[in-house]
């Protein structure tokens, strides 16, 4: 009995650290895009299709940002 003294505290400072690292990552954008990096490990870095999209993609990103009607 006299171990839960120990080992409620212990439980409670554990989920009180995960939803601290969770909000942690959620607010410094961890979770913003899932979708990239699982599909451009398919792609090889040089080429031309690949470098294209990107700059596309980046050029539409810095569209998004400066948009004053968001």
């Amino acid at each position: 009995m006299t171990v839960l003294y120990i080992l409620v505290p212990i439980a409670i400072a554990l989920v009180i650290t995960a939803i601290w690292i969770f909000n942690w990552a959620v607010n410094n954008g961890q979770y913003d895009d899932l979708d990239s990096p699982a599909h451009s490990i398919l792609f090889d870095d040089d080429d031309p299709a690949h470098l294209a999209a990107q700059k596309r993609e980046e050029h539409n990103d810095r569209d998004d940002d400066s948009d004053p009607a968001k």
